[in-house]
């Protein structure tokens, strides 16, 4: 014998496989995850990875003697920052020309704007074609010790 239950939708009292047509349908989207939630995948861990590899594990900003660098071989707190952010261009969050390996120090410049884009896309072209650091496109060679 079927189950019968009061409605919460309809006020009736019918079965529990009896759809009245009252209760409302659930939409199934697809959700775009957003940037906090893509920061915690395994594509992004990976990238990420593959970027600090790709930079040699080096501020890449501080090597290059710019913005009050906090020592010229800088390997301490490492971050990969987003020239474009995730929110402004979600299809940009995976390209190597749009990741760079910097400290916590400049990463923090970057976002805030005092490091300004040109000078962090420069710095990736440099990294991906091989220019040595201070030996391209943003000038003379690393002083400091």
């Amino acid at each position: 014998m079927p189950r019968l239950k009061s409605c919460q939708y309809c006020g009736r009292i019918h079965s529990t496989a009896f759809d009245c047509g009252k209760k409302p349908k659930k939409k199934y989207r697809y959700k775009r995850p957003d940037a906090d939630s893509f920061r915690n995948t395994n594509q992004w861990k990976r990238k990420r990875d593959a970027i600090k590899e790709r930079d040699h594990y080096l501020c890449q900003v501080c090597i290059r003697g710019l913005y009050n660098p906090v020592k010229v071989f800088n390997t301490e707190a490492l971050e990969v920052h987003h020239c474009d952010k995730i929110r402004e261009n979600f299809e940009k969050r995976l390209d190597d020309d749009n990741l760079l390996t910097v400290c916590e120090y400049h990463h923090k410049k970057c976002d805030s704007g005092e490091i300004p884009k040109e000078v962090v896309k420069k710095i990736i072209l440099e990294q991906m074609s091989g220019i040595p650091p201070g030996g391209g496109i943003l000038g003379g060679p690393v002083s400091g010790t």
